[in-house]
């Protein structure tokens, strides 16, 4: 429970202790913030008012009398004088996602989710730091999120100095472009906050130009209904027939926005061995990912942050990249094998992928 607060000045140097426990801790920079987060409830108000949430709920709850808590971190936790941000890399060197994306037979996930899911390994190190503060400085308040709450984690990340948001809404940094998880501690520390971060940018619209789905509609602005993210992981029920085109091979998130942005030719691998990639996922075919039966998919993707959308929408999400697919005898015949399945939401994606090749259920 947060108290009153942390009313004494924090030792000196705590701040650059916290980043070399960070550091220590396997974080790649940590930056400190305040509590205010300009223009985030104005712009998150304007967002949710069109609509661009989709049926992503959670992103319009916990509205109060005094506004979004989403916006307003002293809301959400009160209490919280300051926020530290831990960042952490996740790039690996796995198989090349352009060549993945041109190979039509093969699987595309999002290569922040080819290892092990980032949350409880995030928060566990949230935690740890926290410990190490506390046996600095005695006890104090905090509380860890690692994308599981009501956070507006860019926003923070760019007041606490670790980058800005491109114009594809993510994080980016000079030196390590955006492939990497970020966390909070929520504190009532009074820590200085450090000089924000100021926009790149520029001119580019590389982004812009390289969504499949035309989902970012402005610079700064994603409409989460036509993104590929939302449509193969957040969306339950059938994608739109208009976009299962565009989807190509995705089948599990989208990277496009980031392999095209200029600042990730300088993205440094991670050094967490845990997001180095399981079961071939980066390499793997559509047609053997969709023979896993529910059991085999439950079994091969304990721990993965892929399992959350269940037997049910994997199958879905490879049925639609099937039928993108070039047509080859294992092609139909995996399509076909599935065209009774007790899933209706999975028999219609494959109607749907049948006919694209020219073929009836």
């Amino acid at each position: 429970m947060f108290g009153m607060g942390h009313d004494e000045k924090c030792p000196a140097g705590l701040k650059e202790n916290i980043r070399r426990w960070g550091r220590e801790l396997g974080f790649d920079a940590i930056g400190f913030s305040g509590v205010d987060i300009d223009g985030a409830e104005a712009s998150l108000g304007a967002w949710l008012a069109a609509g661009c949430h989709g049926e992503m709920d959670y992103m319009a709850a916990h509205v109060t009398e005094h506004g979004n808590k989403r916006a307003l971190p002293a809301e959400l936790v009160p209490g919280t004088r300051s926020i530290i941000t831990a960042r952490m890399n996740y790039r690996t060197a796995a198989a090349d996602s352009r060549e993945t994306l041109a190979d039509h037979r093969r699987a595309f996930v999002s290569r922040y989710a080819l290892g092990r899911d980032y949350h409880k390994l995030l928060r566990t190190r949230l935690q740890k730091l926290a410990d190490r503060i506390g046996e600095e400085i005695g006890e104090f308040a905090y509380r860890a999120f690692t994308d599981s709450a009501p956070v507006m984690e860019v926003g923070l990340a760019q007041n606490g100095g670790l980058g800005w948001r491109g114009k594809h809404t993510l994080l980016l940094d000079r030196e390590t472009g955006s492939y990497f998880f970020l966390g909070e501690l929520f504190t009532d520390l009074p820590l200085v906050p450090d000089t924000p971060a100021t926009d790149h940018c520029g001119t580019c619209t590389a982004c812009i130009e390289a969504c499949p789905t035309r989902a970012i509609t402005a610079p700064y602005r994603l409409d989460a209904r036509l993104c590929v993210s939302y449509l193969s992981i957040e969306l339950k029920g059938g994608i739109p027939e208009p976009l299962r085109p565009l989807m190509g091979n995705r089948i599990y998130g989208c990277d496009d926005c980031q392999l095209a942005c200029p600042w990730n030719r300088f993205a440094p691998l991670s050094r967490e061995d845990d997001f180095a990639p399981r079961n071939d996922l980066d390499r793997a075919t559509l047609v053997e990912l969709f023979a896993w039966e529910e059991k085999e998919f439950n079994e091969r993707l304990a721990g993965s942050p892929l399992r959350r959308i269940g037997h049910e929408r994997w199958l879905r999400n490879i049925a639609t990249a099937l039928g993108n697919a070039p047509l080859t005898p294992d092609v139909a015949s995996a399509l076909r094998s599935r065209a009774d399945h007790p899933s209706a939401l999975v028999r219609e994606h494959v109607a749907w992928a049948l006919r694209r090749h020219g073929e009836t259920v």
